[in-house]
């Protein structure tokens, strides 16, 4: 073969060989405002997500360009980026002007299937929203938006993605004295409640219509020309969040931080602070230490999540109607639907937890009495219903294997019964087909509070390796993985009140 034929030198590929698709950007100001980020001193990779990578068009071995990039040491080619304005209630709390006060976004890019997805840095410095702050991520926050996020994915639940995880040894003083990090994370937009509210709250209709047009036509294109297209786009984002917040119940999956300036337009699961996955079931968990009162418990976020609907569609409601009237009755027809959207998704899901192919309205009370069993036993939420698709029709005899994990053992044999009753209802039932069946709809493996914990202590003294063997453990979240059966397990008692907080 001539040197003329030799095949050309494989490179990993730089940010410029992904095509710039830029239509937030050209909103510009009042919008956001463009900041560049502050170089991570002393960059290291912690973890770069080869997978997420590839549907991006992205190589995994991201050249030396593209780590300077995603470490904020350099801005993408071509691309100048911007932190966003937005407003929220905070804890039930009007805030008129809050923003991306650690986030940036440093690109819109067309990927090889064709979708635009946006990329921000989050903790790459100050920005003109910062409030004094200095704009910083640290390693441990950073670990869990990295691991969450993708484990949420895995999942099946609509969210923000990570795609990198850069750390540096500059310190950062939160309740102690931390290293700083910069996750890299995705999305088809960024966009959230808080910024209809934003310019809401400044009686500015013109940008609120402007962005909500932008949103409408990136996101929601069926709905373009029509002259009643935005309330027919608030009531697609209204029973989005709907089943979101159904998918969170039925995973165990608490928020911790149910802001309004933390709920996407687009139905995902939006800033991870201070989440997590209940190992004990309680009713009236609360994963964020700083939620005194318990405003987000797990109990609380449907209606939360309602509330928060509600919070835009007041915001909006000039863009509905000419007079305020007309506007309040459209806004509180198209919150109805919220109800309806929640109820039916999480019943659906809540039965085929229990490997149930009919939906019957005695359902509900089967599911909860299972629930009850599991928070007076201190039942763990995942290995409980994933144990459940042992129990077998073909035989009244004690589900061995699962009865024990229940401390009122006489009450779970006598519900149990009563669920083998009701599976028998169900023609043609074959037990391996619904255990199978049940084994893709629970999971066995959840990002524990515990298990992200103990991966953040080894990445402080330098070893990465369990961040590593997460990231792989949790993107197959329903398969056995017989090696990684340690990970299934409840956390040890010295571990079990870790505690997560808004520097989370």
């Amino acid at each position: 073969m001539s040197a003329m034929m030799q095949p050309p030198q494989s490179r990993p590929l730089e940010p410029a060989d992904l095509p710039l698709a830029p239509a937030y950007a050209r909103l510009g100001a009042p919008f956001h405002q463009p900041v560049a980020a502050t170089p991570l001193p002393e960059p290291r990779m912690v973890h770069f997500n080869a997978a997420l990578a590839s549907e991006l068009g992205v190589d995994s071995e991201c050249g030396l360009e593209f780590v300077e990039i995603l470490a904020g040491s350099q801005p993408w080619p071509g691309y100048a980026s911007s932190a966003s304005v937005y407003a929220g209630h905070q804890f039930g709390h009007w805030v008129p002007q809050l923003g991306d006060g650690r986030a940036l976004l440093i690109a819109e890019v067309r990927t090889p299937a064709g979708q635009r997805i946006e990329l921000q840095l989050k903790g790459a410095g100050p920005t003109p929203y910062s409030r004094g702050l200095d704009g910083r991520a640290v390693l441990r926050s950073s670990i869990r938006e990295y691991l969450g996020s993708e484990a949420m994915h895995a999942l099946g639940v609509p969210t923000t993605r990570c795609l990198s995880l850069v750390a540096s040894s500059q310190p950062v003083v939160r309740e102690t004295v931390e290293n700083a990090a910069v996750v890299c994370r995705t999305a088809a937009s960024f966009v959230r409640f808080g910024q209809f509210e934003y310019f809401a709250g400044q009686g500015r209709t013109g940008p609120m219509a402007r962005l909500a047009d932008h949103v409408i036509s990136e996101h929601f294109p069926h709905l373009q020309g029509r002259p009643d297209r935005y309330a027919a786009w608030l009531g697609e984002v209204v029973e989005r969040t709907a089943r979101l917040i159904a998918q969170w119940q039925l995973l165990g999956f608490c928020h911790g931080v149910m802001n309004t300036d933390n709920f996407s337009v687009l139905g995902l699961t939006l800033d991870y602070g201070p989440f997590g996955f209940m190992d004990r079931f309680r009713q009236y968990h609360v994963c964020n230490h700083s939620d005194y009162e318990g405003r987000y418990a797990y109990s609380a976020q449907p209606e939360i999540g309602r509330w928060n609907c509600e919070r835009l569609l007041q915001a909006v409601s000039p863009l509905l109607a000419d007079g305020p009237e007309q506007a309040a009755e459209i806004g509180k027809d198209i919150l109805q639907r919220y109800a309806p959207a929640y109820h039916q998704s999480v019943m659906r899901g809540w039965a085929d937890k229990l490997g149930l192919r009919e939906l019957r309205e005695a359902d509900g009370k089967l599911v909860n009495e299972f629930l009850g069993l599991l928070q007076r036993s201190r039942g763990d939420f995942t290995r409980g219903f994933r144990l459940l698709a042992r129990i077998r029709t073909s035989s009244d005899a004690p589900a061995k294997g699962v009865r024990e994990e229940f401390a009122d053992i006489q009450s779970f044999d006598a519900w149990a019964a009563d669920y083998r009753a009701r599976l028998r209802s169900e023609q043609n039932t074959d037990d391996e087909a619904r255990a199978r069946r049940m084994n893709r709809i629970n999971p066995k493996y959840v990002l524990r509070n515990h298990l992200a914990q103990i991966a953040i202590d080894k990445a402080q003294l330098g070893d990465y390796s369990e961040v590593a063997t997460l990231a792989e453990l949790l993107r197959r979240p329903y398969d056995e993985q017989p090696e990684k059966e340690s990970y299934a397990t409840e956390p040890p008692d010295y571990m079990r009140n870790i505690e997560v907080s808004c520097s989370s």
